[in-house]
């Protein structure tokens, strides 16, 4: 479970919080507040009722708060703003109209710390007078303008230090001086020194403390706060090695406990939301007013209807229960549905036991990293369990001394499915462990073959090793300079100047959850004010360092130079007609010399894309542009319109649908957009009429594949077709777009 925390935030209010310094176009209030309502949003954020927040002001025009009954004259101006407790937006906006400077300089930050102190108390204290278990925390804004008293520091300080409470306190001075962080405010008052000098002797007799000046606060916002994750366990009971249930004798049997040692931090969600009515009605048709909110807006709920298509229903189709028998789960079977009921479900079902066992030994030098699988974990004895500390002890410095790794077989749950897992020894001065990392089946690996890069085969099968499509050996020592010149792995520096790792894991903050994070912060806080560009610690390793990408420019150069790269020319689309064919280096133009110079080219379906390509990049000059690619498509149509009839499933999509991405390509080429444009609407059109047979299936992948119709904003001069028009093309209508115009 997550601690508990209470902490107060003490605000300066006095009238000189409203002045403009340092040459910041913002007030001293609303610069340190920075910090403040950041610290807020985040206890929003983690959205805990074991996170409570209360704010004190001083230098405030009134005086509210509970030791000014006894003693008034030292506890003026001094007001509670928010009584300790959770926070929420209206508590946020309620707090943004009293921070606001006041019209008077009197009020003592030492007295308004004590009211801190004591609310502090008064809310973490159980009912039997003892202090609870709380992480306390108050937190001091000022500018050290105002009066403050120096009599009763030991006192306060020994009511933060008093056993049982342990408050921490934490001064944030707007221009403080501080070496450290190497600030320093020129021609400061006298009344402002002094104040610094008693704040500082204050948190010097508090156990726990610190103080910084504002910008230093204001620039650690930019770090992300990484949220820390109770153990998870994943799983509980015995490490097997050998057959238990053959041979139970002579199975080793260690009580281990599995927890999560990497796991991907998801990036938060975002939901739909309605603006809340002001008034409800109940299911009896009453109205119900006044209903308490805690904000403006409504959770969109979503719901699913189960229908089944039924001619004498109203509209054609009836609903039916989720329970209802006659729902069933179904697989799809080439073309077919076959379907399970749920009373047979169990079929489907691999029986396993719960367990977790190793099924034999590699050695390190046989693993593949490429076979990880994904999160990683680890293994510990249970701590209760002295002979299993001492047992899996035991195995991991065997596995270390061997270099060798285990291979496990887990099954988390009864009936789960079994995972393979690598084991591997973790020996560190905290703890002993194994990490174990998801091996892969036979069925999740995807094997590609691709020619060798030190050697090339010819097609007799001789075997040559000098070739021009093998680097020289030139070429691999100036690559091998190169790569060496950009290692990061000792480029940074350290506290003392010694060379050091340049991005550790953890100072490598993902960039999408805390980007995220921050427009939610700005926007809770702020609503009306943009949202601050990226903070620079998230978009650091998102190109290598400059320093490195000047000291290996030399060998980049040398590399440039051993591997004679060239600058090419970029392709203009769009352009290219018989007159401006590009010209090969040789000189000799090998695709026209192959082109057959009959009258009337076809396109076979064995060699149906080259076939394609070649047609309409060789157009006879006797020959229309447009006539040609118009015949061209027909031709190349005609394939395509067999393909999804004469298909067995779903077999023969992919060359379809190469075959579509093609003469789309070709046709923006060419500048003759519009006749794919009639090509595909004449094709959505057969297949949602079903000519193909039932084959809307066919058309479904059309966006993800980008064979949609070719706009305006790919052919600026060629199409007619806006972009909206584009993007309502991919619906599963027959409303097409009208091409008349």
């Amino acid at each position: 479970m997550a601690g508990k925390e209470a902490t107060v935030y003490v605000l300066d209010l006095g009238a000189t919080m409203g002045e403009w310094n340092n040459g910041r176009v913002e007030s001293d209030l609303d610069y340190g507040m920075r910090y403040i309502w950041d610290k807020i949003a985040n206890t929003m954020a983690a959205n805990r009722v074991t996170l409570t927040v209360g704010v004190v002001g001083f230098r405030t025009d009134e005086t509210n708060n509970m030791l000014a009954a006894d003693n008034e004259e030292e506890y003026a101006n001094i007001s509670v703003l928010k009584e300790m407790g959770p926070i929420s937006i209206p508590d946020l906006k309620d707090l943004q109209e009293k921070s606001r400077p006041s019209e008077t300089s009197d009020g003592d930050a030492v007295s308004a710390i004590a009211v801190a102190a004591q609310m502090l108390r008064k809310h973490t204290e159980l009912k039997s007078g003892k202090p609870g278990k709380y992480k306390r925390k108050i937190v001091l804004l000022t500018d050290g303008q105002g009066l403050i008293s120096d009599e009763d520091l030991a006192l306060v300080a020994e009511g933060l230090n008093e056993s049982g409470y342990d408050i921490e306190l934490v001064v944030i001075g707007i221009d403080f001086d501080d070496a450290d962080y190497g600030f320093k405010e020129e021609d400061k008052s006298l009344t402002k020194q002094s104040n610094e000098k008693i704040l500082r002797d204050l948190v010097g007799l508090c156990k726990d403390g610190f103080v910084a000046t504002g910008a230093e606060a204001i620039d650690s916002l930019d770090t992300p706060n990484v949220k820390v994750t109770k153990p998870y366990k994943t799983f509980t009971g015995q490490l097997k090695l050998g057959d238990s249930e053959k041979y139970p004798e002579t199975t080793i049997c260690i009580d281990v406990v599995r927890y999560f040692k990497t796991k991907a931090a998801p990036a938060p969600s975002a939901s739909s939301f309605v603006p809340k009515a002001n008034q409800i009605v109940s299911q009896d048709g009453t109205e119900i007013s006044d209903v308490p909110s805690g904000s403006d807006l409504d959770v969109v709920r979503t719901m699913r209807a189960y229908t089944i298509n039924d001619p004498e229903a109203v509209d054609g189709r009836r609903h039916i229960e989720r329970e209802d028998p006659l729902l069933a789960k179904g697989y799809e079977y080439g073309r077919s549905i076959v379907a399970i009921s749920s009373s047979e479900e169990d079929v489907t079902v691999y029986e396993t036991k719960e367990g977790f066992e190793i099924i034999g030994f590699i050695p390190w030098h046989s693993f593949d990293r490429f076979l990880s699988m994904g999160e990683s974990c680890i293994t510990i004895a249970q701590q209760t369990n002295e002979k299993a500390v001492i047992a899996l002890s035991s195995l991991i410095h065997a596995l270390f001394e061997l270099e060798t790794y285990a291979i496990a077989r887990l099954v988390t749950k009864e009936n789960k499915p079994p995972q393979l897992l690598l084991l591997s020894p973790s020996i560190t001065d905290e703890m002993e462990s194994l990490i174990d990392v998801p091996l892969p089946f036979a069925e999740d690996f995807r094997l590609y073959r691709f020619a060798p890069l030190d050697r090339v085969i010819t097609t007799s099968g001789v075997v040559l090793k000098v070739h021009r499509d093998i680097p020289k050996p030139d070429l691999i020592d100036a690559m091998s300079a190169y790569v060496d010149s950009m290692d990061l792995s000792s480029f940074g520096k350290d506290d003392e100047g010694e060379p050091t790792e340049y991005m550790p894991i953890e100072e490598t903050y993902s960039p999408i959850l805390h980007r995220i994070n921050q427009a939610i912060r700005r926007r809770a806080v702020q609503p009306d004010e943009p949202v601050a560009p990226p903070a620079e610690i998230l978009i650091k390793y998102s190109k290598p360092p400059e320093d490195l990408v000047k000291e290996s420019t030399p060998k980049l150069k040398a590399l440039i130079e051993a591997a004679n790269v060239k600058k090419v020319e970029a392709k203009v689309k769009g352009k290219r007609t018989r007159r401006d064919q590009p010209a090969p280096l040789s000189g000799l133009n090998v695709e026209a010399l192959l082109a057959a110079p009959s009258k009337r080219q076809k396109i076979s379906d064995m060699n149906a894309v080259p076939d394609f390509k070649t047609m309409i990049r060789h157009i006879p000059a006797d020959i229309d542009i447009k006539s040609q690619a118009t015949e061209a498509c027909l031709q190349l149509g005609t394939l395509i319109h067999a393909h999804i009839q004469n298909s067995t499933g779903n077999s023969q999509y992919e060359p379809a649908y190469e075959k579509i991405g093609t003469m789309r390509a070709e046709m923006i080429d060419i500048d003759e957009p519009e006749v794919y444009n009639d090509f595909v609407l004449n094709l959505k059109e057969r297949i949602l009429k079903g000519e193909f047979g039932n084959r809307r299936d066919f058309f479904l992948p059309f966006g993800k594949k980008n064979l949609g119709l070719i706009s305006n904003l790919e052919a600026p001069e060629t199409s007619k077709v806006e972009v909206d028009e584009a993007k309502q093309f991919f619906r599963m209508s027959l409303d097409l777009p009208d091409r008349s115009k």
